[in-house]
């Protein structure tokens, strides 16, 4: 059974924003820095943002200043904010837990973002 499961994605067009949820049912989540993936079709997935357990954060130049990741321990979940999203952001969005920039577990269904006017 895959551990992870996104949610929040959707259309929305350019400039608008986008929040996604990911709920981690692995333990202990308060131990694993955990991150946000992306797939374009066609395309190699991308890291785009890393979250530690002890919250320090990291993104992909492309959303550094627009996207914020973050994570809620009790509830072992991890989201995306996602602002000022553009045509580039539109793909599946996957979380994970990592292992430095490397995933742990298999993939969740992702959750599929469409940015388009």
């Amino acid at each position: 059974q895959v551990p992870l499961v996104e949610s929040g994605g959707g259309l929305a067009q350019p400039g608008g924003s986008l929040r996604l949820s990911c709920v981690a049912s692995v333990h202990p989540f308060n131990a694993y820095s955990m991150a946000w993936f992306r797939q374009d079709p066609g395309m190699q997935r991308e890291l785009v943002a890393t979250i530690t357990d002890g919250g320090s954060t990291n993104y992909v130049d492309s959303v550094k200043g627009r996207f914020t990741i973050s994570r809620d321990n009790a509830k072992k979940q991890v989201y995306l904010q996602m602002n000022n999203l553009q045509p580039d952001d539109t793909a599946v969005y996957y979380c994970n837990r990592v292992l430095g920039e490397f995933p742990v577990y298999p993939w969740g269904q992702g959750t599929r973002v469409t940015i388009s006017s």
